[in-house]
Formats: C-alpha cells, sequence, structure tokens
C-alpha cells in the first residue's frame, strides 16, 4: 500500500458527512417502526425512560470515543483502541466481532429490502430485490469514500426531513389543527399510563432502545478518513446529542400523545409491516391518505442506509485488522481510489453467503443472525473500557488533559456508566430463559459473548499477550495507521 493511497483513505470524508453518518446511523426502524412496541410494553412515560437513558448512555460513549478518535484518528479504531489501551488480545477480539456484526448485518437489511418491497411488488421474487439491492450497495462503496459520505448523507437526509414533518404534523394534530380534534395530553394518564407494569417492562423496552442506537459508534470508523477529525468529531458528537433528544424522545412523545398504548395497532410491531409503523398511523390519524406508501419509502431508504454504512464499517474493520497484524496482509491493500477493494470483496462474499443461507438453510440463517446479536453492545463495551484505561493512562503518565483536542464529559462517570448499562442490556436480552432454563434460547440468545471470550483466549494464549500496564500504555497523537502487532512483542 502506497502512501499515497493510504492517505486518499483517510481524508475522504468531509464535516457534513460525518455529522450526518454519526446522526442517520441511529436512525432506523428502530425508531420507525420498533417504538410503537416500547410504548405499547412500558407505556407512554416508561418508553420515555427508556428512550431518555441510554439516548444519555449513546452520548457518554460518544465522547468518549471523540476523545480517542481525535487524539488517534484511524480506520477501523474499535479495534485499534482496544489492542493499544488495553490488550492486544483485546483489540483481536473485539475487531473480528465487530466485522462479523456488520457483515452479518448486510445480509439481513438486504433480505428486509426484499420485505419492504413486497408492499409495491408482492409477485416479484424476494432475491432479485434483495441481490440488487447488495449490488448497489457493494458499487457505492467501491467508487470512493466520497461517493459513499454523500450516498449516506442524502438518505439520512431523507430520515431527518421525515421526522421533522412528523413532529410538525404529529404537533398540529394533538392540538386539532389537523384530524379535526383536540387530543392534548389524554393519552399519558389513560389506564395505568404514563408508567406500566412498573421497572420491568423499562428494562426490556430499554434493550430495544439499545438496538435503535446502535449505529451511532460509526462515527469513529469514519475519523479515520475524515478530512479534518479534529473539528469534524467533536462537531458530529454534539449535534447528536441534541439530535436524539429531539428525533427520538420527542418523537416518542407525539406517537404516544396521539396513541394510546392500549392500542393493539402498536402491538407486534415489525420492520416489514409498514401498516402498523406509529409513523404511518399518526400520519393517516391527521388525514394524509398516502402515509403507508411514503413511509415504506422512507424505510426502504433506511433500511438501504443501514446495509450501506454496515458494507462500509465491515470493510474498514477487516483493512484495519489487516495492516494490525489480525488478519492477511492482502486485505489492507487499497486501489488508486483508496478503497480496500479485497477487504469489501471478502465482506461482501460474507454477506452474500449469509443472504443465500437464508435461502437455502434458514436455520443456519438463523444462528448466524442471533450470533451477531449482541456484537454492538460488546463492541460499545470495548469502547467504554478502552477511553476509561486510556484516560487514567494520560494522567499517570503525566500529561495534562489540555493537551487533548476533545475532551470527553464527567470522567470516569461517562465509561462507568456506559460499561454498567452495557452489561445491564447484555444479561438483560432473555432473562426468562435463564428462568425457566431453557439452554437452547440461552444459547441463541447469548451466543455473541461465548465466541468473543473464545476469540479473546485464543489469541492471548498464542501470542502470550497481556494487559498494558498504565505507565506503558501508549496515549501519543498519532495520525498514521501503524502494525498494532507490535504491542505483542512489548508484553
Amino acid at each position: 500500500m502506497s502512501d499515497n493511497s493510504n492517505d486518499q483513505v483517510k481524508r475522504g470524508l468531509k464535516s457534513r458527512h460525518v455529522s450526518m453518518i454519526a446522526l442517520g446511523g441511529c436512525i432506523g426502524t428502530g425508531l420507525f417502526v420498533a417504538s410503537g412496541s416500547a410504548i405499547s410494553t412500558a407505556g407512554p412515560g416508561g418508553a420515555l425512560v427508556a428512550y431518555g437513558l441510554m439516548g444519555m448512555m449513546v452520548y457518554f460513549l460518544m465522547t468518549s470515543l471523540g476523545e480517542m478518535a481525535t487524539n488517534m484518528p484511524i480506520s477501523g479504531s474499535f479495534a485499534a483502541y482496544s489492542a493499544k489501551y488495553v490488550d492486544p488480545a483485546l483489540g483481536f477480539a473485539m475487531g473480528w466481532n465487530y466485522w462479523f456484526n456488520w457483515a452479518i448485518t448486510v445480509a439481513v437489511d438486504v433480505s428486509t429490502v426484499a420485505l419492504v418491497m413486497k408492499f409495491w411488488l408482492p409477485n416479484i421474487p424476494s432475491w432479485i430485490w434483495s441481490a440488487l439491492a447488495l449490488a448497489l450497495i457493494f458499487l457505492i462503496n467501491a467508487m470512493s469514500v466520497k461517493t459513499f459520505g454523500e450516498t449516506e448523507f442524502w438518505m439520512s437526509l431523507i430520515k431527518v426531513v421525515t421526522i421533522i414533518i412528523f413532529l410538525v404534523v404529529g404537533l398540529l394534530t394533538i392540538f386539532g389543527i389537523m384530524g379535526g380534534h383536540f387530543i392534548g395530553l389524554r393519552n399519558f394518564t389513560v389506564k395505568d399510563a404514563p408508567f406500566v407494569g412498573g421497572i420491568s417492562p423499562i428494562i426490556s423496552v430499554f434493550v430495544v432502545a439499545g438496538f435503535s442506537f446502535q449505529g451511532t459508534e460509526l462515527v469513529g470508523i469514519t475519523a479515520g478518513e475524515s478530512q479534518d477529525p479534529s473539528h469534524s468529531v467533536p462537531k458530529a458528537i454534539n449535534e447528536v446529542f441534541w439530535r436524539i433528544i429531539l428525533f427520538y424522545i420527542l418523537a416518542i412523545a407525539v406517537i404516544a400523545a396521539i396513541l394510546p398504548y392500549t392500542s393493539h395497532s402498536l402491538l407486534g410491531s415489525d420492520a416489514s409491516d409498514i401498516a402498523i409503523s406509529p409513523f404511518t398511523l399518526v400520519f393517516q390519524r391527521a388525514g394524509l391518505a398516502a402515509a403507508a406508501s411514503v413511509m415504506n419509502a422512507v424505510i426502504l431508504t433506511s433500511v438501504i442506509s443501514s446495509a450501506n454504512s454496515g458494507m462500509y464499517a465491515s470493510t474498514r474493520m477487516l483493512y484495519s485488522l489487516s495492516n494490525s497484524g489480525y488478519a492477511p496482509k492482502v486485505l489492507g491493500k487499497t486501489g488508486s481510489n483508496g478503497i480496500p477493494y479485497n477487504a469489501l470483496l471478502v465482506t461482501t462474499f460474507v454477506s452474500l453467503l449469509t443472504f443465500v443461507s437464508s435461502i437455502a438453510g434458514p436455520q443456519i440463517y438463523m444462528w448466524l443472525v442471533a450470533a451477531s446479536g449482541l456484537t454492538g453492545f460488546i463492541a460499545w463495551f470495548g469502547i467504554a473500557i478502552s477511553h476509561y484505561r486510556f484516560r487514567r493512562a494520560f494522567v499517570k503518565q503525566g500529561h495534562d488533559l489540555s493537551e487533548l483536542k476533545y475532551h470527553a464529559k464527567w470522567f470516569p462517570f461517562g465509561p462507568v456508566l456506559c460499561l454498567i448499562l452495557c452489561l445491564l442490556v447484555i444479561i438483560g436480552q432473555n432473562p426468562d430463559a435463564f428462568a425457566s432454563f431453557d439452554w437452547k434460547q440461552i444459547l441463541v440468545t447469548y451466543m455473541s459473548v461465548p465466541l468473543v471470550v473464545v476469540l479473546y483466549v485464543v489469541y492471548k494464549i498464542k501470542n502470550h499477550t497481556k494487559v498494558i500496564p498504565l505507565d506503558k500504555v501508549d496515549v501519543s497523537p498519532s495520525h498514521e495507521e501503524e502494525d498494532l502487532s507490535k504491542l505483542n512483542d512489548k508484553n
């Protein structure tokens, strides 16, 4: 890989791309569809508390990532930070965990594209839509990082505009200006509202909210290819906090005000059932007849955007793993436009195999999806522990915080809160399976955890790595990809 191509890899994304990618990463079917079941489960108050707490945790997570990403902007940053600040074995496990997660998620998303297209064209075979979607996503990622950035910018903008229109229409409906009659806040107190069922439903919704927010960490991946990471990353993080409050909290408040939690339309929401999207229901309540078709188009955009981001994230993680000595060197080579084509081809091939398995062997497909289920939360856990050790090592080695280009808020409260809540979410995935000793369900639900542990332990034993002492952690700023495998020699 030439220095020139490496330079191109790192400087293709503009500030507006990074901001919109960070925002768009956390706006998807989790908000457009699953928010309805969250309100139905915990009531309007419970849903707001759960999403509010998760939003706060994600903000602290982003500030942790921002402090490290501005100090060492690197493509595929999670593995690099875990290896550099904690243990090379953790970097190995986190990197492959995250790559696997997104490679599988791309396959899930292209399958969802086919389900969404059935709304308009039910007689065309599903595999055709999925194949077209995968080909489109591959082409976008193969052209240039700027093409990816522009595509994500406009698809994210569609989602943002949709939510703004929804909030305006929703508020007009609440006050009776649209829809014909004044609603007010009476649905916040109907029956057992605002809090339904106590603490347990809030915790279950907290898990749902966690999945909704996954993707915000993409700002850490983009930092290595941003034209000005010291400016664009902090800007994206600060904007995401306020937009999470605006888009998630206000959107759920509007839905809860217009639709009572007892509404059967909010039950069992599924990404393929556009008719019961709470956004669709609110638009219909306001008298907008084409609501279902419009929201179907928006959700289609959202799913393609998710797959596009997933392809980008997994490709860059595989590229980073190669440059860190954790994957074959051939995967770290780039073309003249800075795209790591070998990593892109391998990721696309794995996504294609996973998709084919959904047709040929549904059971294999379900196991693969289950195996990737918790990997996002595991990645968040890795980010939090990496930042905690980075800051402690930075101070222990006599550095002043003024040397950092960006300061994470409320250290150590932020990363400690993230660690605790991530553990809570991981453990809380399926407590009923433990209560009934259903080992099959336990295995399906928690498969991600032993996979990461095995990766960590096997690498640790094979390479004899140790947790890096704080006084030997390398906290120096860096702007270049480096061979992190050298850390093994120091341990």
